[in-house]
């Protein structure tokens, strides 16, 4: 049976894959929205005392962005970028609404940050005090807009790379904040020199984090 017509196919599968690998290995190490673009820092230093609430917040950002990126990514391919109306008609092929992208993917956040807040507020009211205002901020949290104006800038091929690197970064962003909560809870019973005590450490161990991720550029 001649199955030399299948090789194509599968070698398109098999590049789409790699595609989607290496951008899910990137968005957690490489581009890291902490350690390589500086992407929620508020957060990252305020609720990093302890890692059961920085967990809890770095679960709550991850479900923000797997929800948020995907869904502005439909919206601006569907409703926004120029000629994104012609599957309404061709009258719309050269409107371009490109311009409300911002105002769009901040209603979109705030909508789903609202709605998160009230599940945990019912099924997890310690883990909604422990997480406090922080957790209203995340509508404001700037690695979450900053997720979705990647999308828009890097122009993703399909909704499923959208969704890869959402959770990438979402994992990304948890990882560094409960990495560094578990440093932050070892340094109190280390000798820092008085000086360096609070945020100065905080930043010195934040600058050797990020040169650690870095170190996967080379995989």
């Amino acid at each position: 049976m001649d199955t030399s017509h299948k090789k194509p196919l599968f070698t398109r599968k098999l590049i789409i894959m790699e595609s989607i690998t290496e951008l899910f290995v990137r968005s957690i190490f490489t581009e890291n929205m902490i350690f390589a673009y500086f992407l929620g820092m508020c957060s990252y230093l305020a609720v990093s005392k302890n890692v059961k609430t920085a967990f809890g917040l770095g679960i709550a950002v991850c479900f923000v962005l797997v929800v948020t990126i995907p869904v502005n990514y439909l919206i601006y391919n569907f409703l926004l970028k120029a000629g994104a109306l012609t599957w309404i008609s061709s009258h719309f092929a050269n409107i371009n609404l490109s311009f409300l992208s911002l105002i769009i993917y901040i209603a979109v956040i705030a909508s789903i940050t609202q709605l998160l807040e009230m599940i945990i507020e019912k099924y997890s009211s310690s883990l909604y005090n422990s997480l406090g205002i922080f957790l209203p901020l995340i509508a404001v949290n700037c690695a979450i807009l900053g997720g979705s104006l990647f999308m828009q800038e890097r122009n993703f091929a399909t909704v499923t790379h959208s969704v890869i690197y959402a959770f990438g970064s979402g994992i990304g962003w948890m990882l560094a904040i409960v990495a560094f909560a578990a440093i932050r809870e070892r340094t109190r019973y280390s000798k820092v020199p008085k000086p360096l005590r609070g945020l100065g450490i905080a930043y010195i161990t934040t600058g050797l984090m990020a040169l650690a991720f870095l170190a996967f550029s080379g995989i």
